[in-house]
C-alpha cells in the first residue's frame, strides 16, 4: 500500500537537511503494519510551541504534534483516506537528540512513526494503551532499522 506523503519544511529551516524519503517511508511501515493507504502532511518547523499552547492549553516548546483529518463523507472515504497532519518542532526534536546522543535523522523517524499511531488512533494515556502503542512503534522502528533504544534514550516519552 502507498502513503501520499506531502512534507513542508518552515522557510527558516530550509537549510536543514531533511530527507523526505526517510520520512515518508516511517510514515508508510505504520500503515503497512495496519494495512491502512492514505495520505498524511508533514510539517517541520522551528518552534511548535504556539500551536501545543493552542491546541493542547501547554504553554511549552514540544517535539511533534499530531492532528487527526474529520471523517470523510463516505463516497470519499472509500477512495482514500485523509489522515491527518504531523507538525514537527525540529529545533526541540534537535536538542533532545543531541542530549540523547541520537541521530536526528532516526529521532525525526520515531516522531513521524509516533505520530502516525496516533493519527490511527493509539494512545498512551493509561498502561495498557502505552504497552500497546509502544509495541507497535517499536516494531515500526525495526522495520525502519533503527534501534528502540532510541526510544528510553530519548525520555521514554515518544
Amino acid at each position: 500500500m502507498t502513503v501520499f506523503f506531502s512534507l513542508q519544511v518552515d522557510e527558516a529551516l530550509a537549510q536543514v537537511d531533511i530527507d523526505e524519503a526517510r520520512l515518508q517511508g516511517a510514515a508508510q511501515v505504520v500503515l503497512d503494519q495496519h494495512a491502512r493507504a492514505g495520505s498524511l502532511s508533514i510539517v517541520i518547523q522551528a518552534s511548535v510551541a504556539a500551536l501545543n499552547r493552542q491546541h493542547r492549553s501547554v504553554d511549552a516548546p514540544t517535539d511533534v504534534l499530531a492532528f487527526p483529518a474529520a471523517s470523510l463523507p463516505e463516497p470519499i472515504a472509500a477512495e482514500a483516506q485523509y489522515f491527518g497532519d504531523i507538525v514537527i518542532g525540529l529545533d526541540y526534536a534537535a536538542a533532545r537528540a543531541r542530549k540523547c546522543g541520537s541521530d536526528l535523522g532516526d529521532t525525526v523517524c520515531l516522531l513521524v512513526a509516533h505520530a502516525t499511531l496516533h493519527l490511527l488512533g493509539y494512545g498512551h494515556e493509561t498502561a495498557a494503551e502505552r504497552a500497546i502503542m509502544w509495541a507497535a512503534q517499536a516494531e515500526a522502528l525495526r522495520q525502519l532499522g533503527i534501534d528502540a533504544g532510541i526510544v528510553a534514550r530519548y525520555g521514554g516519552d515518544v
